[in-house]
């Protein structure tokens, strides 16, 4: 009775199983033999010519044209015949106009800001002080393109989290090339009000004075009593229902400048990278460190940040945008409001980003929340950094079984590079730039199909998958379907087991490196033509 082993080897034989390395039968060159097997069905394409010379060249095309013995579709064909994805994107670097929407709060500030880039981007909630940070927004009105400044209520005399929000808006004021103050006409000019106009006049910015909340003409008499606070012609507009902001963005056009004086261009190129993690982790505090500045609020109270923020930053001679985002809280489906919203919006952050980097709590134990946020980045597809903040609280005597629980602890994600940083003091945030680097590359890796599939030859010729009810599915070839990130896809004769689909992930990963970018791994299952 022979074993599993000789059963593979004797199939081998006969069927010249196209994961084995190819044994000419004959005087007869390879290619000849190819020629001369090819009938009248349609043609596997070969790919377009970025594979390596020599046996993995003669591998792949020995491969190609067995393929032409089994039943392939068009989708098959088309990414057999090089149809590569490299999921690259481009970059405007163009400076723009900036427009600040800034009034107190509760007045429709980021409702308009939704409604002038069209789209339900900020977040919005009916009650006071749910924006807090500065968040800029691409729009356009009459073929002109603009940044809108999206800012939290001002209040005077206030302390703490309002205090900052306050601060933010006026450095709004100071970075924009004109200024939309927003009014509740419902409610009137008030002591607020004044205030701002007076901070308003000292900066010297053109400023449209928006009436909102004005629903209907019966509302319009009240817009009318802005007159009072000074600043021009009041515009009846209602954010809500879109009434009345073609007339005010006319208006604003006309205030704006052509050339900006403010506007930052964003350079060609720079790669995205999202601050995620739990609520309170210091992602705000790490984004202002490596800015140089109090680019958002921080504070002490979890879930501070409700909008994603983004910042052109330059490290080690390198332009990055840092994204950063609401902490994920435990359960999306259990949080309500603004917090329902701004995790709804961390999670478009991360999908707009090509690497996310996954704060974690050093002097916490790792929780099932801070497994979901690592599990929600790989699901995305974005390449991954594990960081490790307050390490410098930490004592020394502790770090190394500190270390020894984290290996444990992130064993599922042992490729992702890790890095142990203070965000508050800025202790060996220098060191960020090169897991960066690392994990982008890796998630920009595209590897060869003849040295893809000379390594799927010899995994499969010492660990062949096993039998599973007196079969054996034989992988048939392999490609690269696309980067950003890897996706590889492998035709077999039937399906692969799950177990069998993480050890060749394992491999590649041995072999090809991927540090710090995820794979994904599908299987085709094509049965033989029927002659």
């Amino acid at each position: 009775m022979s074993t599993p082993e000789q059963n593979l080897s004797e199939d081998t034989a006969t069927t010249a199983d196209p994961t084995s390395a190819p044994q000419p039968t004959s005087d007869v060159p390879e290619t000849a033999q190819a020629e001369s097997a090819q009938t009248a069905q349609p043609q596997v394409p070969l790919s377009d010519g970025t594979e390596s010379d020599g046996d993995d060249a003669q591998r792949e095309h020995a491969l190609r044209v067995g393929l032409e013995d089994y039943e392939l579709g068009d989708e098959d064909i088309a990414l057999l015949g090089g149809e590569f994805d490299d999921g690259t994107g481009e970059y405007a670097g163009v400076p723009l106009p900036v427009l600040a929407i800034v009034g107190r709060p509760n007045v429709g500030k980021s409702t308009l800001v939704n409604r002038i880039i069209g789209r339900r981007e900020a977040v919005v909630e009916d009650k006071p002080g749910v924006t807090r940070d500065r968040v800029s927004y691409p729009a356009e009105w009459g073929g002109r393109r603009f940044m809108v400044v999206d800012t939290g209520g001002w209040e005077v005399d206030v302390a703490g989290i309002e205090a900052r929000v306050a601060e933010q808006a006026e450095v709004a004021i100071s970075l924009a090339d004109a200024v939309m103050f927003v009014v509740d006409a419902t409610v009137g000019p008030t002591s607020t009000d004044e205030q701002v106009v007076k901070l308003l006049r000292k900066s010297g910015k053109p400023v449209v004075l928006c009436a909102n909340k004005v629903d209907g003409p019966r509302a319009e008499a009240d817009a009318s009593e802005l007159w009072s606070l000074g600043l021009g012609e009041p515009h009846p507009v209602s954010a809500l229902h879109g009434r009345g902001t073609g007339d005010l963005l006319d208006a604003a056009m006309r205030k704006l400048p052509k050339k900006t004086v403010h506007g930052v261009a964003v350079p060609n190129g720079p790669r995205r990278v999202a601050l995620v993690g739990r609520p309170n982790v210091g992602k705000s505090s790490l984004l202002n460190k490596v800015a140089g500045s109090e680019r958002v609020v921080v504070d002490p109270t979890a879930g501070t940040t409700r909008d994603p923020v983004d910042e052109l930053i330059q490290l080690k001679g390198k332009d990055w945008v840092f994204v950063d985002t609401a902490g994920i809280r435990r359960r999306v489906h259990q949080t309500q409001g603004a917090d329902f919203y701004a995790s709804l919006r961390t999670q478009a952050a991360i999908e707009k980003a090509e690497v996310a980097v996954v704060l974690l709590d050093a002097s916490e134990k790792l929780t099932e929340q801070d497994t979901r946020v690592i599990s929600q980045v790989i699901d995305s597809g974005r390449s991954v950094v594990i960081a490790y903040n307050k390490w410098d609280l930490m004592d020394e005597d502790r770090r190394p079984f500190l270390e020894r629980e984290i290996e444990k602890d992130l064993v599922q994600v042992q490729w992702a590079p890790r890095v142990n940083i203070s965000a508050a003091t800025g202790w060996h945030t220098d060191r960020l730039v090169p897991a960066l680097e690392r994990s982008l590359a890796s998630w920009d890796t595209r590897i060869s199909t003849g040295r893809l599939n000379s390594f799927m030859g010899e995994l499969v010729a010492a660990n062949p998958h096993p039998l599973r009810g007196g079969k054996q599915p034989r992988i048939l070839f392999a490609t690269q379907a696309s980067t950003r990130p890897p996706r590889f896809v492998i035709f077999a004769t039937g399906f692969l087991e799950a177990g069998y689909r993480r050890f060749i992930e394992r491999r590649l990963r041995e072999t090809f490196g991927f540090e710090g970018s995820p794979i994904s791994i599908s299987v085709r299952v094509r049965e033989k033509r029927k002659r």
